[in-house]
């Protein structure tokens, strides 16, 4: 049966029929304040393994979550055209300081879209479901997908969503917290996609979309979130990872996911649910920590949500990860132990990571993509497990210039046709306080 959505909070002690993925993906968060999760998880489906591209194990494996939403020929057109580019594997070899070896790490490639990426995958399929459903309503009134970035979410939302009918784009993020080349990309001048510098962190961004859609003042306008909160970027995200076992051919594998708002661990875990043979999770964080230390306390309930710090790794600057509310209801905090290992890596392991696996195997990663080799390797250390292992690349190096320079001074700056693109490109962006007040009076004004 095609799953139904229902809350984080809801008592499953109570009959609840849950709402449908059409309106759980228009509405983004629950009417309680929680998370859209499936009631069920549907099995993969038995020729995922012979599909030649992501777009190619969308088209065999949504149907099964959407069929009641969506016609299969509707849904297959929305994923060929929204996950266009390619997502390759690529495998490291090579011998670092102290021995340290790379064989057996394979780098999943996420950063081929149009804005270098991960999200892309997320933000682009999202935003052709929302605005086909929006069509196949026909309401006269756009809905506002209103995101918090702390770096490549926005850019990937707002370049998938822009122009889109029916739709439109409030951006907020950290003022002077993102990196110089994804600023670039969150300011461009877009239709339909306003962009706000919010004086604060990107918690303060995180919960002001939050408080939006639970203030009564902004009942009458149309919201929805484009966040990883949106069950509508989790099932897309889960696609990669039986694309990337189908690439290497693996009957099993380790995934380490650089992680923030956790997220892309969710989707991961989907898969797992749907049969995909993951041995074990790496959750990969930065000086970010809550995850790790969660995993490694013996208590089922968490702590206080430590605030966010900045770090090299910034799109991963989360303190409040809001996807630890799902993967604690979906796999329980006792689950959470068994299939997930955490880690968090500091600044200047991070830098030094970068550094040493470029010069080991010529491959160069973003700084979050370091943060996961080295969780990969502190992994291996600890347990010995020389599973082949499976590390997400979630941005382009060429978007942290300085982050690499710091690492590499001899190496030239990396570039990409993308980025370069963006420099003659109109801007337009709009500080913002970070209050509930002043985010209701934009939302209002834009209705």
């Amino acid at each position: 049966m095609t799953p139904r959505y229902v809350s984080t909070r809801t008592d499953r002690a109570q009959e609840h029929r849950g709402v449908s993925f059409a309106e759980a993906l228009q509405t983004g968060l629950a009417p309680d304040g929680g998370l859209f999760v499936p009631d069920a998880v549907p099995p993969l489906p038995s020729d995922w393994h012979s599909a030649d591209s992501v777009a190619n194990v969308g088209r065999r494996v949504l149907p099964a979550w959407l069929r009641t939403d969506i016609e299969s020929d509707a849904l297959a057109a929305l994923v060929t055209d929204a996950l266009s580019f390619p997502v390759p594997l690529v495998p490291l070899s090579g011998t670092g300081p102290e021995g340290v070896r790379y064989d057996g790490i394979y780098v999943l490639e996420l950063i081929h879209g149009p804005t270098l990426s991960f999200k892309d995958v997320g933000a682009r399929t999202m935003a052709r479901l929302l605005a086909y459903f929006r069509q196949q309503a026909d309401s006269g009134d756009d809905l506002t997908i209103l995101v918090a970035t702390s770096g490549d979410t926005g850019s990937a939302v707002a370049d998938g969503f822009a122009g889109r009918p029916g739709l439109r784009v409030v951006l907020l993020y950290p003022e002077g917290q993102v990196s110089p080349v994804q600023q670039r990309q969150l300011d461009v001048q877009r239709p339909g996609v306003r962009s706000f510098a919010v004086r604060g962190t990107f918690d303060d961004c995180q919960r002001l979309v939050k408080a939006a859609f639970a203030d009564p003042a902004l009942a009458t306008v149309p919201l929805s979130s484009a966040n990883s909160i949106n069950i509508g970027r989790l099932l897309p995200q889960m696609l990669y990872y039986p694309w990337a076992f189908a690439q290497g051919d693996f009957p099993e594998a380790n995934v380490c996911v650089p992680s923030g708002n956790l997220g892309n661990l969710t989707g991961g875990v989907l898969a797992n649910l749907a049969g995909l043979r993951v041995r074990r999770f790496l959750a990969a964080h930065n000086a970010n920590g809550f995850f790790p230390d969660y995993l490694a306390d013996n208590r089922d309930a968490p702590g206080l949500f430590p605030p966010s710090v900045r770090t090299p790794s910034n799109a991963m600057d989360v303190g409040a990860p809001s996807n630890f509310e799902r993967l604690r209801m979906l796999l329980g905090a006792e689950g959470l132990r068994e299939r997930v290992w955490g880690t968090s890596v500091g600044d200047t392991v991070t830098l030094d990571r970068l550094r040493h696996a470029y010069e080991a195997t010529g491959y160069l990663a973003c700084p979050h993509t370091a943060v996961g080799l080295e969780a990969v390797l502190r992994y291996r250390a600890e347990t010995g497990d020389t599973t082949p292992t499976v590390v997400l690349a979630t941005a382009h190096p060429a978007k942290f210039p300085e982050v690499v320079h710091q690492a590499l001074p001899s190496l030239p700056a990396p570039t990409a046709p993308a980025l370069e693109a963006l420099l003659d490109t109109p801007k337009a962006v709009h500080p913002l306080d970070a209050t509930s007040a002043a985010l209701r009076a934009v939302l209002l004004a834009s209705t």
